[in-house]
């Protein structure tokens, strides 16, 4: 074994006994002091389809359904 090994180990043990006792102490009457505000609400998203009519339901996402459609984005010849 290295002779480093040991001294490791025992500073990795020391290290974690001691984190615990760092963290700040959490009591029931600290809790009241606490600010809370609720978020400001989200923008409306931006409409990226300028007003084109969405489908109702969506097409499932596999290979043929994938072939088709660049079937029809080529140009026809």
């Amino acid at each position: 074994m290295k002779k480093t090994l040991l001294p490791g180990l025992l500073a990795a043990a020391l290290l974690s006994l001691t984190l615990p006792s760092c963290g700040p102490s959490v009591n029931n009457a600290d809790e009241d002091d606490i600010a809370t505000t609720t978020l400001p609400t989200l923008p409306a998203a931006p409409d990226t389809t300028k007003g084109a009519k969405q489908p109702e339901q969506f097409r499932e996402l596999n290979s043929v359904n994938a072939i088709e459609d660049i079937k029809k984005m080529q140009p026809q010849m």
